[in-house]
């Protein structure tokens, strides 16, 4: 297993990704895998942003944990690396960021792995699937749109390529990985449609980044400290 480089650790730690021991561990990805805990998961979602409705406070995680998803692909473009752990061994734990509580997520830097050529496309299909069991899992929590969650995860997706399409030396393989995401086989393990082309209209990300994408509001006006996104479709 690669360990990570200072680079790459910086990178994820701009997304509250942390390679370090958290001070505790509220709960772990594999708790959300279990229906019983989901009650106890959402009172603590609710305690800790003192969201104004439960379905607010299930989607403030899922940007959360939308970080994680859209980092997997950064990594992937741009290091042709994977996480390659285990559900148990994504943390998280409170943290105040900017005036507000939310929750940060802490991994393992050894649980890295590169990643073949010949693999690439079941890597993508399996980091969607790992993204869809985790739509199912919060959909059983509360009330919540799974296009919301899924433009939630995409948010950052749309940023990291954006980026890396401006970078030349990783263009290529972002817009070979993008391709792959706009084709439906892709996703076919649960969907008939590709999400992303849906999302962006088939559409360059650098196209999108500076104008209103999304259909549904991620209800960040809901949680006290933050505020509507500046492209909320509500504002339409």
């Amino acid at each position: 297993m690669p360990a990570l480089t200072m680079d790459q650790v910086r990178q994820l730690n701009s997304y509250s990704i942390y390679t370090t021991e958290p001070k505790r561990t509220l709960f772990t990805l594999a708790d959300i895998h279990k229906d019983f805990y989901h009650d106890d998961f959402l009172q603590l979602m609710v305690g800790i942003t003192d969201a104004a409705t439960e379905t607010a406070a299930i989607s403030h995680f899922s940007r959360r944990y939308g970080m994680f998803f859209a980092m997997q692909f950064y990594m992937l473009a741009a290091y042709d690396e994977v996480w390659n752990g285990k559900p148990l061994e994504i943390r998280f734990d409170a943290a105040k960021e900017f005036g507000a509580f939310t929750v940060s997520m802490f991994v393992n830097p050894n649980d890295w792995r590169y990643v073949d050529e010949d693999e690439r496309q079941a890597v993508i299909e399996k980091i969607l699937y790992d993204g869809q069991i985790i739509v199912q899992q919060l959909r059983k929590v509360t009330s919540i749109s799974p296009l919301t969650i899924w433009e939630n995860f995409f948010g950052y997706l749309l940023w990291h390529y954006h980026m890396l399409l401006s970078n030349p030396g990783l263009a290529d393989q972002a817009m070979e990985d993008i391709e792959v995401l706009e084709d439906p086989k892709t996703w076919a393990r649960f969907s008939t449609k590709s999400w992303w082309a849906e999302y962006t209209g088939n559409r360059s990300p650098s196209d999108l980044v500076n104008i209103p994408v999304r259909k549904t509001c991620c209800f960040s006006k809901d949680i006290p400290g933050l505020m509507a996104c500046g492209f909320c479709p509500l504002k339409k």
